[in-house]
């Protein structure tokens, strides 16, 4: 991860020179439309080694970039389920009534669960105005949005501003893993910061409750929980400010043409300025072709289902562990939120998992007839099969049928591990899959918006379902019906195994798959 690694040769950079004009505050679509002939320069960089280009920044310098969005998407993440536990508090201050079967106060969970499906669609888009701008543009609506949180007086306001929280933190965080293929430059050293991303991001959202139970154990206001997180995040800011570079090449490059076109009068432009589609256009393409992926690419579909079970999970563990510990246990909501440390504890230990299924998977290209000396791509769901069925479905099943009040509480416990180790291989599995798959059509930035939008759809919607079926179904069934869905969808990784690559040939944008290029993002 240095700066003497292999270049990719498609960012492999020089300049390609057209004929000069003096017209050097115009566009080229200005340009081109008083010209016959474009009259402009494009630049690009400097030759393969030339150091303003990411790709040759120094490790040192590229880990420096990348820790503190990758510590922030964890930080940024509490937000989605620290205030669960003060649902009962959150109720009675807005005078929201639930029922045995429903408990209206996570609204404001499926709020924020569907904002970042919403605001997901518009991640293609976002990328052609590279890192900084859109992150720091984000980031300040999403601390005014937490601010409105912490002083809602009613609960339609908790949940508005909820769902703008939600789509700006979806945002932020997919733009940061959007940073790691800027940086490095194959799928050999985007791997690790891949791998840590997810980790954070899954942990983020399981750790609310965990890490927010004490304010709720010594404070007792529900309030503190957004207060608190208006200090961490205020203090955050100031370093994103000053510490986040630009990072995307062709945002960097069209800083240095814009320079140029200011000193020497020249018009100089880069290729994708020359290239770029109109906005209305760009906006209408960014919303409509995760939409498309979806209905038209089955392998897609099912990858997003997949994963979004599997995420939806952490959402849904924030209602059903109250139920299932207080009734058992007599916890208050504190303690039932401090047992969901269990999950977080099974997403670390699967940390190590996913890094030898990365080893599996480049070790896979000894064996690749389709494309010889690249991986397999179905070499990347190996460890998923374990975690599927050994992890979900089994910690499920562990998790309904020792949920009885004469059992120890560190029994149910263990299932809810189990099932932590499992999301963490199966969401970092499929993002890595999908990515391998759409890197040769260049439709990976639309692909991963697609998984993204699905995850935080059904993230939305379990919750919202949960207290109903613990309810009438009871701890043991409730828990069950759960793991047989998980059971039925750990198939989907073992029929890619066995078909993958003759359903790759079925579709075109897939044929080209078999590889392990970061591939462009649209």
């Amino acid at each position: 991860m240095d700066q003497d690694q292999d270049i990719d040769p498609n960012h492999r950079h020089k300049w390609l020179n057209y004929s000069e004009s003096s017209l050097c505050s115009s566009t080229p679509s200005e340009i081109e439309s008083s010209h016959t002939t474009p009259t402009y320069e494009t630049l690009d960089w400097d030759g393969p080694n030339d150091p303003r280009n990411p790709y040759n920044w120094s490790g040192r310098k590229k880990w420096a970039t990348a820790t503190l969005p990758l510590l922030g998407t964890f930080a940024l993440t509490l937000n989605s389920t620290a205030h669960t536990i003060a649902a009962r508090e959150i109720s009675a201050d807005f005078n929201v009534l639930d029922t045995p079967d429903f408990t209206n106060t996570y609204w404001t969970v499926f709020s924020w669960s569907i904002g970042g499906a919403v605001f997901a669609l518009f991640l293609p888009l976002l990328e052609d105005f590279g890192v900084r701008r859109p992150y720091m543009l984000f980031y300040v609506l999403f601390f005014a949005m937490v601010i409105a949180q912490a002083l809602a007086q009613n609960f339609a306001t908790l949940v508005v501003t909820r769902f703008i929280g939600g789509g700006c933190v979806a945002v932020l965080a997919n733009t940061i893993v959007s940073m790691i293929p800027d940086l490095w430059a194959t799928a050999e050293y985007t791997s690790s910061p891949v791998g840590l991303y997810i980790l954070l991001y899954v942990a983020g959202n399981t750790s609310g409750p965990v890490l927010f139970a004490p304010v709720m154990q010594y404070i007792g206001d529900w309030r503190w929980i957004f207060y608190i997180q208006l200090i961490v995040y205020g203090a955050m800011g100031p370093l994103y400010q000053f510490l986040l570079p630009e990072t995307r090449g062709h945002i960097l490059l069209g800083y240095e043409a814009k320079r140029i076109r200011k000193e020497t009068g020249k018009p100089v432009f880069t290729a994708q300025q020359r290239d770029a589609l109109p906005i209305r256009r760009r906006l209408l393409e960014s919303v409509t072709r995760p939409l498309y992926l979806l209905g038209t690419q089955p392998v897609l579909l099912a990858c997003a289902v997949w994963s979004a079970f599997a995420f939806g999970l952490v959402f849904a563990f924030t209602q059903s562990t109250e139920q299932v510990f207080r009734e058992l246990y007599g916890w208050t909501s504190y303690q039932c939120a401090y047992v969901q440390a269990a999950i977080v504890i099974g997403e670390i230990l699967a940390w190590p998992v996913t890094r030898y299924g990365s080893h599996l998977y480049f070790k896979s290209a000894k064996r690749n007839r389709e494309h010889p000396g690249e991986p397999i791509p179905e070499a990347r769901l190996y460890i998923s099969v374990f975690g599927s069925f050994l992890g979900i479905t089994a910690g499920m099943f562990v998790y309904a049928w020792t949920s009885y009040p004469f059992l120890p509480w560190y029994a149910p416990a263990i299932g809810l591990a189990m099932v932590g180790f499992g999301i963490q291989i199966v969401v970092c599995v499929i993002a890595d899959y999908v990515v391998d798959l759409y890197a040769a059509s260049g439709y990976t930035g639309s692909a991963i918006a697609a998984v993204v939008a699905v995850e935080q759809s059904v993230a939305a919607a379990l919750p919202l379902a949960q207290a109903s079926m613990y309810t009438n179904l009871g701890f043991q069934w409730a828990s069950s019906l759960l793991g047989f869905i998980g059971f039925l969808l750990g198939f989907i990784p073992l029929v890619f195994i066995w078909q993958g690559k003759n359903l790759r040939a079925k579709s075109p944008l897939l044929m080209g798959s078999g590889g392990h290029s970061v591939g462009t993002k649209s």
